[in-house]
């Protein structure tokens, strides 16, 4: 198990990413969870230099539904990349597994799909406290990771596409 903070990184080790813009696409289900992914996501995003209006946010019910939800914003909008935030906790049933792999095999399918990244920030955690602390709290904000991985991810692919 983490027992630090997962969100520290060298804040020079970050392109800027003043010219890029993102869709972050967030699951309702555990609000009080991801909607702190998403202020860390989004602040990190505006910290490293992305401009607020290059920012497009878009709510889908759960975690299951970030697949179409992120599709549909990939499709509709133009983006660099898009960053999918939820959290599934685990209980007493096997929909746990069912949201969880369907949703990381969904999520790799449409970054195999499509010429941009997507993104994978949902957490799976065994109990609340797990999400707490991974979303803000004592080992720090997913939403921040996942902000810093897509401004990385775009960065990648413009030096690759760049002789």
């Amino acid at each position: 198990m983490a027992t630090k903070n997962l969100s520290e990184y060298d804040i020079n080790s970050v392109p800027s990413a003043e010219n890029m813009k993102f869709g972050i696409v967030v699951s309702d289900w555990n609000h009080n969870i991801t909607h702190n992914l998403l202020e860390g996501a989004y602040g990190t995003l505006v910290e490293h230099g992305a401009k607020k209006e290059n920012i497009i946010v878009a709510h889908v019910p759960g975690s299951f539904e970030l697949i179409f939800g992120s599709k549909q914003l990939a499709e509709a909008k133009d983006v660099d990349a898009v960053i999918a935030l939820g959290c599934v906790v685990r209980g007493g049933t096997p929909h746990f597994e069912y949201v969880c792999q369907g949703t990381t095999y969904g999520i790799a399918k449409l970054n195999a799909k499509y010429g941009i990244p997507f993104i994978f920030g949902l957490l799976t955690t065994d109990d609340m406290q797990q999400a707490v602390d991974r979303s803000g709290g004592s080992l720090g904000n997913k939403g921040t990771e996942a902000a810093v991985t897509a401004i990385k991810m775009v960065n990648l692919k413009r030096n690759l596409l760049v002789d």
